[in-house]
């Protein structure tokens, strides 16, 4: 049985899905330490993050800590920046490129400006960023050559992840919320709503999905990716519809939803993007049913890794199921708290998705 995200225009999405990209998980280049020095010894790596800041416990901090990693098996010392808001995001590039960067790594969807205009501006320079296709002008290709994206099609992980929230949920009604309207945001909300659509498809219920609607585009939004008192009310509006499982899209925002379900003193369990939140963030352990990966930290040190032995190329890194660059987390404890049959269907799922006989799209997967 398969099941199609409804396609739906929305404005911006050619940025992340229109460009043909090659799925592929590079692997780390096959070199002695003595190659790897050589080729690295004028190498700077470096790294400027978005808004949210390198300890997010998200996507920020998994791009930093792929990038140190590979920093320490090329022997080389990084140089990070961190943005405070969006007006350091240009400031921020350049004052890399002034201090020499080989390779500049920007974090997200909202440096692409900044990154393509610094990349045109300096193409001795090589640049990768994470969640975006660097294609300000929508003609399907990257706007300069010395700038490699690094994407992920989080759509049938988020599938995989509504179908676990839709076995869990005992209220029938699972919501999500994002931080901004924006294809790295909504391709997770996307894929989360209709696997909560294919599990009552499969099993002849009726759970309902709160804060996002795929067939209009239109949903649940704080306005950014800030914990606060915006999304501390998203997190509220979702709990006041009887929503028993949380999935809020957008970095630190995550930290608000604990806030209410705390404060609601509700038995109300969430799930957690781009890294396994019950590891990174101890504190909310108990309230992760599982999270929805990203591959970053692979993605950034292999990149950088290939970049600093001489190996770098535009080709965008894609990370799917099929090459481990997307997947969800185990249910750590909540393991004794799903159906006892729901991994073996999730791995079912996962199978059926990458040989094709479940189709999980949406307006923002990368093109492969």
């Amino acid at each position: 049985m398969t099941i199609s995200t409804r396609k739906t225009v929305l404005t911006g999405l050619a940025m992340f899905g229109s460009v043909a990209m090659l799925a592929a998980c590079a692997q780390a280049p096959a070199t002695t330490d003595d190659t790897n020095s050589a080729a690295a010894s004028d190498f700077v790596p470096c790294m400027v993050s978005d808004a949210g800041g390198f300890d997010d416990k998200s996507f920020n901090q998994l791009g930093f800590e792929g990038l140190n990693e590979a920093a320490k098996s090329l022997g080389v010392t990084p140089i990070t920046v961190e943005s405070a808001t969006e007006t350091d995001y240009q400031s921020n590039v350049q004052n890399l490129v002034d201090q020499g960067c080989s390779l500049i790594v920007t974090v997200g969807f909202n440096l692409a400006a900044a990154t393509v205009e610094s990349a045109l501006a300096n193409p001795e320079v090589n640049y990768a960023i994470i969640d975006d296709t660097a294609d300000l002008d929508f003609n399907g290709e990257v706007d300069a050559p010395n700038i490699k994206p690094i994407v992920f099609d989080t759509a049938p992980a988020g599938f995989m992840a509504g179908y676990a929230a839709a076995g869990y949920s005992k209220t029938g009604v699972v919501g999500t919320y994002g931080g901004l309207q924006i294809p790295p945001v909504t391709i997770f909300m996307d894929g989360f709503a209709d696997g909560v659509t294919y599990f009552n498809d499969q099993n002849g219920t009726s759970v309902q999905t709160v804060g996002w609607d795929v067939a209009s585009q239109t949903g649940s939004f704080t306005g950014g990716f800030a914990a606060g008192v915006d999304s501390l009310a998203k997190a509220q509006g979702l709990i006041d519809q009887n929503a028993d499982v949380l999935l809020p899209v957008g970095g630190p925002i995550f930290l608000s939803a604990i806030e209410a379900i705390k404060s609601s003193g509700k038995d109300i369990a969430m799930i957690g993007v781009d890294a396994d939140l019950y590891e990174t963030y101890p504190d909310g352990a108990d309230l992760f049913l599982t999270s929805i990966l990203k591959g970053i930290k692979v993605g950034v040190s292999d990149v950088v890794t290939g970049a600093g032995t001489g190996a770098f190329d535009a080709t965008a890194f894609v990370g799917t199921l099929a090459n481990d660059g997307v997947g969800v987390a185990p249910f750590h404890d909540f393991e004794s708290k799903v159906p006892a049959t729901m991994t073996d269907e999730l791995d079912a799922i996962k199978a059926g998705i990458i040989d094709g006989s479940i189709t999980v799209e949406s307006p923002a997967s990368p093109k492969q």
